[in-house]
């Protein structure tokens, strides 16, 4: 998610054909190496050029009606399927309230008619994303990488969990390392992206996870709302945002090669910082769904149907 304030030429190109890249901040856009067409996933919002995977292999195969005619092309790569488990990794310094809003947002998201747009996507044999998420539970890491957080550190942290027996091993597992506010994580963090996501194998395990930075690190780039947000928690609300974007994409696209358009975007890439109709919360802040007792503002998903494009509901 980029928080510089000007576009790449790239980026100026892009935005008349499809909305901002989903993992890229809310100030601007930034592209990849390569063309401007058939690009792969990074999992950080923007495509590269990669060799090993034919981004132009676009597949058709049933589920919704086509590879490619709703904006979005599948590329033989698995999907989750089942129940899908959300883990968090509390990385630094967490406050018991932030970590009830986060809880609760992972324990209502599965069923809901939002996360239920993944259902218009499909892997192998037909076989359609579930909406099914189950909370799956938390560990706790005191700075065990230090303040400055590596892509190998973010590894290194689920790995640690894992190894510890703090989290189990789970391949329909997510783990999310979210972080508190006087982390960083130095290749890229409030100013190329507020989040990410890729898989790893730990253990002889294929591991999908994803870094998910306190928003309050940033508020230009990282927070829609700034001195206000529908839990009270600014940073914590920013975060939801990614981390709805970024768990939609994991179980569309685990291993950046099933779900993507020919830039290289994923599902939740092509409606970044597009929210829909919105509502006042209770404390005046703005809100866009309401799962359980809470209200969130978070970032729309492509609809992979006849009636594609960003909706919050299917």
């Amino acid at each position: 998610m980029n928080a510089k304030r000007t576009l790449s030429g790239f980026a100026l190109a892009v935005l008349a054909f499809a909305p901002v890249f989903a993992a890229t901040t809310r100030m601007s856009l930034q592209s990849g190496a390569g063309s401007a067409t058939d690009l792969t996933p990074t999992g950080k919002g923007w495509g590269q050029q990669a060799p090993h995977i034919n981004p132009g292999k676009k597949h058709g195969g049933g589920g919704g009606g086509g590879g490619g005619q709703y904006g979005i092309y599948y590329h033989n790569g698995p999907i989750i399927t089942g129940t899908t488990a959300v883990y968090y990794i509390y990385y630094g310094n967490w406050a018991a309230s932030q970590k009830t809003i986060l809880g609760d947002f992972a324990s209502t998201i599965g069923g809901s008619p939002y996360f239920n747009i993944n259902t218009t996507y499909w892997g192998a044999n037909n076989t359609v994303v579930s909406n099914s998420v189950r909370f799956g539970g938390t560990a706790i890491d005191n700075y065990s990488q230090g303040t400055s957080l590596s892509d190998g550190a973010i590894y290194s942290i689920v790995q640690n969990a894992i190894g510890s027996g703090a989290l189990p091993k789970d391949a329909n597992g997510v783990y999310f390392v979210l972080t508190s506010p006087d982390v960083d994580e130095n290749t890229g963090f409030c100013s190329s992206y507020c989040g990410w996501h890729t898989n790893g194998g730990i253990q002889g395990t294929d591991i999908k996870y994803s870094f998910v930075g306190n928003s309050d690190r940033c508020p230009s780039a990282c927070e829609e709302q700034t001195s206000s947000s529908p839990n009270g928690d600014t940073g914590v609300d920013g975060m939801i945002s990614v981390i709805a974007h970024e768990l939609e994409e994991s179980v569309t696209d685990p291993d950046l090669n099933a779900w993507f358009d020919t830039f290289g975007r994923e599902n939740a890439d092509k409606c970044a910082w597009t929210f829909g109709s919105t509502y006042t919360a209770p404390n005046g802040s703005i809100a866009n769904v309401h799962l359980g007792a809470r209200d969130y503002l978070i970032q729309q998903n492509w609809v992979n149907a006849s009636n594609a494009g960003c909706r919050m509901s299917w």
